[in-house]
């Protein structure tokens, strides 16, 4: 008898599991991107710089002024890049905490000048690749809160990043 109680909780524990499960994917089959503002306009001054743990060349930072949090969960602001000797470069990139993932929109070497990515993709934040390292650094620095939005507005999410700055 203590056996088929044992495989009858079991049945019933994976059938719950099963139950959560379903609506989450359904959830996000059902999700739709909002279209994407048109790319803003960026400055170099100001910028939330983004603490990389791989060692680069690169300086990264986002613009706080660009910074939006859509209906849709994503998370759109201008990334700008830059090194020692004045090279500079912005991407306009949005990013879906509940998934994971970054999709650059346009890029830009000089303020005032985008060039649109013809067919803008999401791809997996991964450390292991240099173009969604500095995404994926900027997630784990407050840009996200686990599965969501490190705020609920662009003013909260840039709080929240500058306080881990002075709690690390």
């Amino acid at each position: 008898m203590p056996v088929k109680f044992r495989q009858i909780l079991a049945l019933l524990a994976t059938l719950m599991a099963a139950t959560v499960a379903i609506p989450v994917l359904a959830a996000d089959e059902e999700w739709q991107e909002a279209e994407a503002p048109p790319p803003p306009a960026w400055h170099k001054e100001g910028l939330l710089a983004i603490e990389m743990p791989i060692r680069t060349s690169l300086n990264f930072g986002v613009d706080p002024t660009t910074l939006t949090i859509g209906a849709d969960g994503v998370v759109r602001y201008v990334m700008v890049a830059y090194n020692p000797t004045g090279s500079v470069n912005a991407m306009y990139e949005g990013l879906r905490c509940d998934t994971g993932e970054v999709k650059t929109y346009a890029r830009s070497s000089e303020p005032g000048q985008w060039n649109k990515v013809a067919t803008p993709v999401w791809r997996e934040l991964d450390v292991t690749q240099s173009a969604t390292r500095h995404t994926l650094a900027f997630a784990r620095q407050g840009a996200c809160d686990g599965n969501a939005p490190g705020g609920r507005t662009p003013e909260e999410l840039i709080r929240r990043f500058k306080d881990s700055r002075q709690n690390p």
